[in-house]
């Protein structure tokens, strides 16, 4: 009587196995070649590698890359936005935030409604607490931001209708 053959199948090394996939994934493998080149020619590659390194040299890489005087002024821009976003109190923040989106979801039921303000219903609305208050806040961004325009020009006297209430 025959035996059963014993066979164990071979198992393929790692460079196998590695040759196996790269067959499997070639126009994938090459479109990340591409990419990759890409990235490397505009030098992304390099900004993004000084990032990973902690920042050595990054700014001069990144005025590199956004083109010399407006790539400076775009820099200095973010900073100055940056510092602004800073000063301001996340809080407030988002209660005018919420308040803009109620505000914005309302205006636009309003236009879908097809609704019109005609000049009695503006004075009515004046008589509206909402809008009281939408106003009062309004007028008071008004008031602060040409106040520090003013200042920002070197301009201190008050102007003849300017009162101290509010300050």
């Amino acid at each position: 009587m025959a035996k059963p053959l014993e066979f164990t199948p071979r198992i393929p090394t790692a460079q196998e196995k590695l040759h196996s996939e790269v067959e499997d994934s070639t126009d994938a493998l090459l479109e990340g070649l591409y990419l990759l080149r890409q990235l490397h020619e505009h030098g992304v590659l390099d900004v993004a590698g000084k990032t990973v390194r902690g920042g050595e040299g990054l700014i001069a890489s990144l005025l590199h890359i956004t083109g010399g005087e407006s790539g400076t002024t775009l820099l200095r821009n973010a900073t100055e936005l940056g510092k602004t976003l800073a000063a301001l109190d996340p809080r407030e923040v988002g209660i005018l935030g919420s308040a803009i989106t109620t505000g914005v979801n309302e205006g636009a039921r309003h236009v879908a409604a097809g609704k019109g303000v005609g000049l009695g219903e503006l004075m009515g609305l004046l008589k509206d607490r909402d809008v009281q208050v939408a106003l009062g806040a309004l007028f008071a961004v008004l008031k602060g931001a040409g106040r520090a325009l003013r200042e920002a020009n070197g301009d201190m006297p008050k102007t003849a209708n300017q009162s101290e209430v509010g300050r």
